[in-house]
């Protein structure tokens, strides 16, 4: 077998192939160069337009992680385009198509193996963009409340008024009804208050809507307003409804309610509008209207006295 084995004939095959590659290589050169420049022309349009995106996103988005993620995706996505249209270039049309199908499954894959991470990743870019709160904001959703301190790719950080910091995942603050105290600017202050039923309650209600009117916090004072919101067992229950601006940190919010509380009981107080104690009356009729010494026998006195003085004899004693 070796003995047949041409020495010459294998060197010239060997020769012959090198010889083809390298005809292929130098041919190929001028598409090389130019598959170099295009991607070197694309990754240098991926800074320029990264640069310009990143200070266009920092100025418009209230967190900079979200600005520089969206800023690298962009840069890798145009990058990407131009080492495609680069081996495009080089005709290496089904490596181009290999390498998308593998992007797309390895993209697949990582998507489902983080899939809760994913999720407020995607959260926390949409509410980079439409911005429904900002650092600073008093937000409210399920049993969160608090003040909105910063905002990242995954989670948000609220600080409540307990002076303790929670973070909550972007997800649950996408998906649930998310209330934004800041939004608007202002707040209304609701008072629940009862006057007692023999009170004057047109009265009442003239000199509260005075009183607070007084109060420097109070906005909108044309809307102040009081009103009657149902019998109670021993009052007339009565709301009193105000607006102040908010958030608001001199008078705080707590310091305004108190403020208000004791600002209603003086305007009670001046109109002689007693707010009342729990109060139960007894009826002992079966329809009702009935008095205790009406449902007790008629008796006189001197009957009374002897029956009391019967109870009090003990069996088989002779009275003196």
């Amino acid at each position: 077998m070796f003995a047949n084995f041409n020495v010459e004939k294998a060197q010239k095959l060997i020769e012959e192939k090198l010889g083809g590659w390298l005809e292929t290589a130098i041919s190929h050169i001028p598409n090389l160069v130019v598959a170099i420049v295009i991607t070197i022309v694309f990754a240098l349009l991926a800074r320029v337009l990264g640069s310009i995106i990143s200070k266009v996103l920092k100025r418009s988005l209230d967190s900079e992680q979200i600005a520089g993620l969206m800023t690298s995706i962009v840069k890798i996505l145009i990058l990407t385009l131009g080492v495609f249209i680069a081996l495009d270039f080089l005709g290496l049309k089904g490596t181009v198509t290999s390498l998308l199908a593998g992007a797309g499954i390895v993209g697949l894959a990582i998507g489902f193996a983080f899939q809760d991470m994913t999720e407020n990743l995607i959260a926390g870019v949409a509410m980079g963009i439409r911005k429904p709160f900002r650092p600073g904001d008093v937000i409210e959703s399920g049993d969160v409340f608090g003040t909105v301190k910063s905002i990242n790719l995954r989670n948000t950080l609220v600080e409540n008024f307990y002076g303790q910091l929670i973070i909550i995942p972007n997800k649950i603050l996408f998906r649930n009804i998310l209330t934004n105290y800041n939004y608007l600017g202002t707040r209304r202050i609701e008072v629940p208050v009862g006057i007692s039923y023999g009170g004057d309650i047109e009265a009442a209600e003239k000199a509260i809507v005075e009183h607070i009117n007084n109060l420097d916090f109070v906005i909108r004072k044309e809307d102040t307003a009081v009103y009657a919101d149902g019998f109670g067992d021993s009052a007339i229950n009565l709301l009193v409804w105000f607006w102040i601006a908010y958030p608001n940190d001199d008078p705080g919010y707590m310091e305004i309610r108190n403020q208000a509380y004791i600002t209603v009981k003086k305007a009670l107080d001046s109109v002689d509008v007693t707010i009342p104690f729990p109060i139960r009356t007894l009826d002992f009729g079966i329809k009702g209207g009935e008095k205790l010494v009406q449902m007790l026998p008629s008796q006189s006195p001197e009957e009374g006295a002897h029956k009391q003085r019967g109870q009090d004899e003990k069996p088989g004693e002779d009275s003196e």
